[in-house]
């Protein structure tokens, strides 16, 4: 009798193995199939990139799930106790798992408030670069140093979000200095003409070169330049340049601090009369 009921004990063990397994290969199976339609019809969608990824994952996370839960209830597991006791634990893993609750909610805010969208130039946390995708619980960044940056997405709606590309345009500022003795009014006539010749330098918002500040060395101009987001770097550089080569043709002192060391006198000849 004890081993008739430890043979039938074994016997359902097995069959309810080998019916989860073949639920899970078949169920894995099945989701990815039907994954493939789906990515399909979402890349054809109006749907933005953002939304498109993160409704992805989220799918094939609750595809995964009832696959699971399917595989247990087969092999005789109660599920009605399982989701019971998956609430109790859920309430306790809630406590342990905060940072990733906040992280998938996070993700709903940004995906409906859309601060950023997939292909924004964004800076983060210190990073900067273009979005990839958000996802449900951190936003990709590829930088431009080519690095892939996941960020958690909390800190997108706790933290501070620089978006470069909602205007289109934006605005360089480059400091200079000269010396006193330079003429200002050649000096800032200098400066327009190299941004003139320049054709990435938008005309409206117009250019402005102004005298901002009074140094020990000499006095600091500052020049402002509208350009589109895409020619930030290209025309920040370029112009950095083209200035300090027009100032060298012109006769524009760049001024710069200089240490002058006085000799010593000989500790003989201080004591001489």
């Amino acid at each position: 009798m004890y081993w008739d009921k430890v043979k039938q004990g074994l016997w359902d063990f097995a069959h309810g193995f080998l019916m989860f397994a073949v639920i899970m290969i078949v169920g894995v199976i099945v989701v990815r199939l039907l994954l493939i339609p789906v990515k399909k019809v979402l890349v054809k969608s109006k749907l933005e990139h953002t939304a498109k990824t993160f409704l992805y994952s989220l799918l094939r996370f609750v595809l995964y799930g009832v696959i699971v839960i399917t595989a247990m209830g087969t092999a005789g597991i109660n599920i009605t106790s399982l989701i019971t006791a998956l609430g109790a634990a859920a309430l306790t893993a809630g406590l342990a798992f905060q940072d990733t609750l906040k992280n998938f909610v996070s993700g709903i805010i940004i995906l409906i408030n859309k601060p950023i969208i997939a292909g924004d130039l964004v800076r983060i946390n210190g990073y900067e670069g273009y979005v990839d995708s958000i996802r449900m619980f951190y936003t990709q960044i590829h930088t431009f140093d080519n690095l892939t940056v996941h960020i958690p997405n909390s800190l997108l709606t706790s933290g501070s979000i620089v978006n470069c590309s909602v205007a289109g345009t934006r605005r360089i500022c480059i400091k200079c200095s000269v010396s006193y003795e330079d003429n200002l009014t050649k000096v800032k006539s200098v400066i327009y003409n190299v941004l003139s010749k320049n054709p990435k330098v938008l005309d409206d918002p117009e250019s402005k070169v102004y005298v901002s500040d009074h140094l020990d060395s000499g006095i600091e101009i500052t020049v402002f330049i509208w350009v589109k987001q895409e020619d930030y770097y290209p025309v920040l550089f370029q112009t950095e340049e083209e200035i300090k080569n027009a100032f060298d043709e012109n006769g524009i002192t760049i001024p710069y601090p200089h240490v002058q060391l006085a000799e010593k006198a000989d500790k003989k000849d201080e004591f001489k009369v």
